[in-house]
């Protein structure tokens, strides 16, 4: 298919479920390395349609779980290798990135327009899985990007419809890293698997990441080095102020320039020496990335029926340290950073998922200033 015909798909599929692409648009994925080698992947979740009540999940080692496909019948089954903990939606204990005790992490955006997935045959029913399954599975199943290149190839990602977006299959392509820093995308595109290289290791949404990447030549202009004061005739000109190198930078919420965006900032980040202090990186990076509820993408949005109660259509923000084994977050309710810690579970020791809400209070936690 032509680069125009997917565009054209684009349009009509937004026009079809507008609740579950145009409310949705917005994740922005990221990886940051510290000077120890520490990799930390980041990612924003937006969803301005309903509060997604996402939960943090516990999975141990040894647990069994298994896809349900579109006919209400299971299809693949399977035993978690490695145990693994994520950010969950819908009370359904899917996660939409999570990390696993070897380090391999896994993130999940919406890809709407361009996620075709492979047509469902009952010959490969036990193979076949919905794309909500596909975080839970790599991270049960696999410790390194290489055996994921490999083993995502032996399973089918078939179509699954969700009524709770209009009654479409979940559109995604995810991101997948580990400890070495390493970086593939993983995408669905007219029906067949493809898996790409993400050396920049960056990920937004539509239109197909080969497409992110020859939108960059466009911006091979920028910089961060100011530019310099020009003379014409006897007058000088020098730049108003700081960023001058950094004009024409894309500022809307779009995919492509969140993406052009997010290039940008994680290649003039500043160094930064271990995977803690790479954690307030990623978070000082995506706060640019946040998506105020009903300003950015037009009034309907933050007017949909169950919106109600949404302080933002960036739900939460999460920071995962693959070398450190730790998973940081905080919230549209509440921006202190929390922190579950992998390296105090022992995976093998319980049976059944563990899951905590994100916020015990759905408020900012304020310190009051109290003059002596």
């Amino acid at each position: 298919m032509t680069l125009i015909g997917r565009l054209r798909i684009l349009t009509i599929a937004a026009a079809a479920f507008a609740v579950g692409a145009t409310q949705a648009l917005a994740c922005t994925s990221l990886i940051l390395t510290a000077e120890d080698g520490a990799s930390v992947y980041g990612r924003t979740m937006e969803w301005g349609a309903f509060d997604l009540d996402s939960r943090v999940m516990v999975v141990p080692r040894g647990y069994t779980m298994s896809a349900i496909l579109e006919d209400g019948e299971p299809g693949i089954s399977w035993t978690a290798r490695y145990g693994f903990a994520g950010i969950d939606i819908l009370d359904k204990g899917l996660s939409q990135d999570g990390i696993n005790e070897q380090g391999l992490v896994v993130g999940a955006l919406y890809h709407p327009g361009f996620a075709v997935y492979q047509d469902f045959e009952e010959a490969f029913r036990e193979i076949s899985m919905g794309a909500v399954d596909v975080t839970n599975y790599l991270l049960s199943q696999f410790a390194t990007v290489d055996e994921v290149r490999a083993g995502i190839a032996e399973v089918r990602v078939v179509p699954v419809t969700e009524p709770l977006i209009g009654g479409i299959a979940p559109p995604l392509h995810f991101m997948v890293s580990d400890t070495s820093g390493k970086a593939i995308v993983i995408e669905y595109l007219e029906g067949e698997l493809t898996i790409f290289d993400a050396p920049l290791r960056v990920m937004t949404n539509a239109p197909s990441y080969d497409w992110h990447m020859t939108n960059l030549r466009n911006y091979v202009n920028l910089s961060p080095v100011a530019i310099p004061t020009k003379s014409i005739g006897e007058l000088d000109f020098a730049p108003i102020g700081a960023g001058s190198a950094l004009l024409s930078l894309p500022g809307d919420f779009t995919p492509p320039s969140r993406f052009i965006r997010a290039v940008a900032f994680s290649v003039t980040a500043r160094p930064t020496d271990t995977g803690e202090e790479t954690m307030y990186e990623v978070f000082r990076i995506l706060d640019n990335f946040n998506l105020p509820q009903g300003s950015a993408e037009g009034a309907e949005l933050g007017q949909a029926e169950n919106a109600g109660g949404l302080r933002s259509t960036t739900l939460w923000t999460s920071a995962i340290d693959s070398t450190n084994l730790r998973l940081y977050y905080h919230t549209m309710n509440n921006r202190r950073v929390r922190m579950l810690d992998l390296k105090t579970i022992d995976f093998g020791s319980f049976d059944e998922r563990f899951f905590a809400p994100l916020d015990v209070e759905e408020r900012q936690d304020i310190e009051e200033i109290v003059l002596p």
